[in-house]
């Protein structure tokens, strides 16, 4: 792949989520929610000025980004400045 955030952005790749709860119940894939984290896979010039780097695992708000699909895989590009922090 070849994309190259501009600025402050950050290009995520959401996280796969749990298909079932801690009693084994499973989830219907209607009543998922998409999941708050995600893995940085690229980063803008300010971006990583602010302390992102490729490979970190962040948290952003619900409706935060823009899906966008390269290559047939979804991502989420958004602001450095909309997440939320970085899981370590």
């Amino acid at each position: 792949m070849s994309f190259q955030p501009l600025g402050n952005r950050v290009l995520i790749k959401r996280e796969a989520q749990v298909n079932t709860t801690a009693s084994g119940i499973i989830i219907p894939d209607s009543a998922k929610e998409k999941p708050l984290e995600g893995k940085v896979v690229a980063v803008g010039k300010e971006a990583i000025e602010a302390g992102l780097s490729e490979g970190d695992t962040v948290v952003f708000p619900k409706y935060g980004g823009t899906e966008i699909t390269i290559a047939g895989i979804e991502y989420l590009i958004m602001s450095s400045d909309d997440i939320l922090g970085v899981i370590k």
